[in-house]
């Protein structure tokens, strides 16, 4: 049977009232690129991120200034009505943020530790326990976060000599693999000595390497069963950025493998940070784990299609879907599993739209001037005129009001 393997057992963590991994589903998270201290612009965007339905949001804490802002920004988003939780990104110093800045530690729902700069030396032990220790204090789950960028040296030098003093040494980049792999269960096995539940830990090993990601989350994912987060790190900008991001977690993804997801793509200068969000939600829902949107479908357009009227309507349906679904998931419960399609000739359109929950046939070149319109398999009407588009809109509507609304559903109940 077509689908995906059989999701991997993983430890549930809850965060704020989201649960990442247990068997729930795959949730999807961003990350702020604000100044933090900045306490107005980290709420516009945050308040931007979670409307466009990040579940999770992390922002940068580096700083005295920032930390201090931490519980500004969560009264805000309180006050604004928007209960995401907020993660913070902790690097260096976080042990002493954290200690000094106690209403941020309380703020924030979880803390991201990276073990490859939480200290160096004598010092990393003892600034990994802080850490940890502060987590429990607060009750809060911990990210142990492990990026190929930052990776412990100590432990990479040592198991480079081990490779190259054995009998059937292995490539660099598999040692650097197993490095990645040994920092995050060895760490997260620190925390749990510490007395850090597993229910309290969640890791990820990023990596900007598509082949290197699933091999290294392949092997971690056989190695333990901490919930997992999903990410292609410094994935890129544009185009780039999307496919490599979608190339690498779906196959992980169609393994069974990955608990949350943030897809890291670099916003082109002015550009709309919540991209990354919608990207994580189409992923997701193409792949069939979740369902975020109605999906439109749409056909790409050929010599039978000179005429540019279904590209317009098709764009001008998915951006009133998607603008309309922060109400809409209120207002019209399952909504997000509605279809629509908007085709441009009689060669597929007519079966597109019969598979559709509603959808309409344009009339391609040389065709009648005529756009049957079909709902739930049976059509129901021909649309004509110059203003077809405004009418199969309003049809839209009216479906979506007559089959999600709630006084019909509560009626029907």
């Amino acid at each position: 049977m077509a689908g995906p393997s059989h999701r991997r057992n993983s430890v549930g963590v809850d965060i704020g009232g989201i649960v990442v991994g247990g068997g729930h589903p795959i949730v999807v998270q961003s990350m702020t690129n604000t100044d933090t201290a900045d306490i107005e612009a980290t709420f516009r965007q945050v308040a931007a991120l979670a409307r466009a339905g990040s579940e999770l949001v992390r922002i940068t804490v580096d700083r005295d200034e920032a930390a201090a802002a931490v519980p500004h920004i969560r009264d805000r988003l309180d006050r604004a009505g928007i209960t995401v939780p907020l993660i913070g990104d902790f690097h260096y110093i976080g042990h002493k943020l954290l200690t000094d800045h106690p209403a941020c530690a309380e703020a924030l729902a979880k803390y991201r530790i990276n073990p490859g700069n939480v200290g160096f030396k004598a010092k990393r032990d003892t600034q990994f326990a802080t850490l940890i220790e502060l987590a429990m204090r607060w009750n809060k789950p911990v990210r142990i976060g492990v990026n190929w960028g930052s990776l412990d040296e100590e432990l990479l030098t040592r198991l480079m000599d081990e490779n190259a003093q054995s009998a059937n040494p292995v490539t660099a980049a598999a040692v650097q693999r197993e490095a990645i792999i040994q920092s995050a269960i060895g760490s997260a096995e620190r925390a749990e000595e510490l007395g850090l539940g597993r229910d309290r830990i969640i890791l990820s090993t990023k990596v900007s390497d598509v082949q290197h990601l699933i091999a290294v989350y392949q092997d971690l994912a056989a190695r333990c069963d901490y919930a997992l987060h999903l990410g292609l790190t410094e994935a890129g900008m544009g185009t780039k950025g999307v496919v490599a991001s979608s190339a690498a977690l779906g196959i992980l993804l169609q393994q069974g493998i990955g608990d949350t997801v943030r897809i890291s793509l670099t916003p082109e200068p002015g550009g709309d940070r919540t991209t990354e969000v919608r990207v994580a939600q189409e992923l997701l829902q193409t792949m069939g784990f979740r369902q975020f949107i109605p999906v439109v479908a749409a056909c790409p357009g050929c010599g039978r299609t000179t005429s540019s009227t279904f590209q317009t309507l098709a764009k001008e349906i998915q951006d009133h879907l998607s603008a309309s679904m922060p109400e809409w998931k209120e207002r019209y419960p399952g909504v997000e599993a509605m279809s629509v399609a908007v085709m441009g000739c009689i060669v597929n359109g007519p079966g597109e739209s019969k598979h559709a929950n509603i959808g309409i046939s344009l009339p391609g070149t040389g065709e009648t001037p005529a756009a049957p319109v079909f709902v739930d398999g049976k059509k129901v009407a021909t649309l004509r005129g110059a203003d077809v588009a405004d009418q199969f809109k309003q049809m839209v509507a009216d479906y979506i009001e007559k089959n999600y609304g709630k006084s019909e559903t509560m009626a029907a109940q």
